[in-house]
């Protein structure tokens, strides 16, 4: 019976399944499935889980690339009021195994690409089982289980934790960042509240399903009551074709994404239906923006982090233009702010960006110091540098760990990185700090060039001392086959660090 003292929430399929069961929910690998063929297998899959002695409260753990039965097995879980720990499959076995481990996975589910690894990690854990993802044609997505019945539940508890999503450790060792059902569903109810719906929209995932990104799809689209797209992974062509031919109306992307889309593009135009490219991911290069502008991209750029649920801020469509390098404002009802020293700064001065509502993290898993540092009088501390015009408007300017400090000056790398993305012959750029005896650090670079494109050293600065102030020109640098990104697509600044080396005057 249900504790009148807590929240509730409608179980989010079961209930978009009455209110529409005929919708098309679910597209991929040639699937299509309505919300009530989702909630069939959802109902089958639970009960599997079930047998299996998976019951509220335990933490199950999904190794696998994006298909339609992860999507399955997200709200089997959460129908069972059982945590969900998506697992990030570009990730060592090692850094695997610290996770299941500090997330006490009891169950982990993976896709058949990962058996050998689930193996090995069953092998050394004696309390944790593993099973794997049945081909798509089963209607329960959990390989040789047979189901038991399960009682369907009307409601889910508010505050208790949907998911366990790692951080994507760009800065240090990844922390368990508990997102619970009340996190995703006002995440849900701010993006469309700012983005409107309409009947015929679909959002396309290609962005992984064990980040935040994905996920948030998967799960405000059952609120919505719109079709999801699920890709395997991002590949420019087959999204530029399922915009074309599936219908979709929405995506999100980080800048690199967006950069290959358009190069595929070409000068062929999108179509109308296409009606909103959410870009985050960290500060968007405004050629890029300035590009998607040309070509009539409807680019909306947004700021969020793991322990948000997704976005916090986004820009309105209205304002796409006027406010081009913009994140927007919080969307309803959470509230930011820029802060400095513990005080709040003026419009157009740069400090850290914190944030709250309703859709940030109640805290990590297992780390009440980390918790504890995050949270200063109700206020989620980002680690993000930003500031806001006069119209309360957010800048993401950097992370502040990525901050370069050299002779006393600041250098926010993102701004570096995007003059270097206005060289013609530039697909990618990282800028990090690296130390100097005699300025602290100095600005070096790492360009990964695009196809029989070719550029010395000289040229590089010598494009930069044209636009950019003579301390903020990269001392070294150095051309590369690709940059280090997480699977979100993120660049990994503190990877580059690590291999760098110390560049001399």
């Amino acid at each position: 019976m249900n504790d009148p003292e807590r929240e509730w929430l409608p179980e989010w399929l079961r209930q978009r399944t009455q209110l529409s069961g005929s919708r098309l929910a679910v597209i991929a690998y040639g699937v299509a499935w309505t919300y009530r063929e989702l909630d069939e297998r959802a109902t089958i899959t639970a009960g599997q889980l079930t047998a299996l002695g998976v019951s509220a409260g335990d933490r199950v753990a999904v190794l696998s690339w994006n298909c339609p039965e992860f999507v399955v097995v997200v709200h089997a879980l959460a129908r069972l009021q059982a945590t969900l720990v998506p697992l990030n499959a570009r990730l060592s076995e090692v850094e695997l195994a610290w996770q299941v481990d500090d997330a006490a996975v009891r169950l982990l589910v993976y896709g058949p690409a990962f058996a050998e690894t689930a193996l090995r990690l069953a092998r050394n854990r004696n309390a944790l089982m593993t099973v794997m993802l049945a081909e798509s044609g089963e209607r329960g997505v959990i390989a040789g289980i047979e189901a038991v019945n399960v009682s369907p539940c009307a409601s889910i508890a508010s505050d208790h934790p949907h998911s366990i999503i790692y951080t994507s450790g760009t800065t240090g060792q990844p922390k368990g960042a508990i997102l619970t059902n009340r996190n995703f569903w006002w995440s849900a109810i701010g993006s469309v509240l700012n983005l409107g719906i309409r009947e015929n929209d679909r959002w396309l995932a290609c962005l992984p399903l064990f980040h935040v990104g994905g996920l948030s799809i998967v799960v405000r689209s059952v609120i919505y009551g719109i079709g999801t797209v699920v890709h395997p992974g991002f590949t420019a062509s087959a999204v530029n074709r399922a915009i074309d031919s599936d219908g979709v109306t929405i995506i999100s992307v980080v800048s690199t994404m967006l950069q290959r889309m358009l190069d595929d593009r070409g000068y062929r135009r999108y179509p109308e239906t296409l009606r909103c490219v959410l870009i985050g991911g960290g500060p968007v290069p405004e050629p890029l923006l300035e590009r998607a502008a040309r070509l009539g991209v409807p680019v909306v750029q947004t700021y969020g982090l793991t322990e948000t649920a997704s976005q916090i801020a986004t820009l309105a469509p209205e304002d796409a233009r006027r406010k081009l390098g913009s994140a927007g404002k919080a969307l309803f009802p959470s509230d930011l702010q820029i802060e400095r020293a513990g005080e709040r700064v003026c419009a157009g001065q740069v400090g850290e960006i914190v944030v709250r509502g309703p859709s940030v993290t109640p805290g990590y898993v297992n780390r009440p110091e980390a918790t504890s540092r995050s949270f200063r009088d109700g206020w989620f501390h980002t680690g993000d540098l930003g500031y806001l015009d006069d119209e309360g408007y957010l800048y993401v300017v950097d992370r502040r760990d990525d901050l370069i400090i050299t002779g006393g000056e600041n250098v926010y790398p993102a701004e570096v990185e995007a003059v270097l993305l206005s060289l013609p012959a530039v697909d990618e750029a990282g800028v990090i700090g690296v130390p100097d005896p005699t300025w602290g650090q100095v600005p070096v670079a790492a360009l990964k060039l695009k196809a029989g494109c070719d550029l010395t050293v000289e040229e590089v600065q010598r494009f930069c001392c044209g636009r950019l102030a003579g301390y903020k020109v990269p001392k070294a640098v150095r051309i590369l086959d690709f940059l280090p990104r997480n699977a979100a697509g993120k660049l990994m600044r503190r990877v580059l660090r690590d291999n760098w080396g110390e560049v001399k005057p």
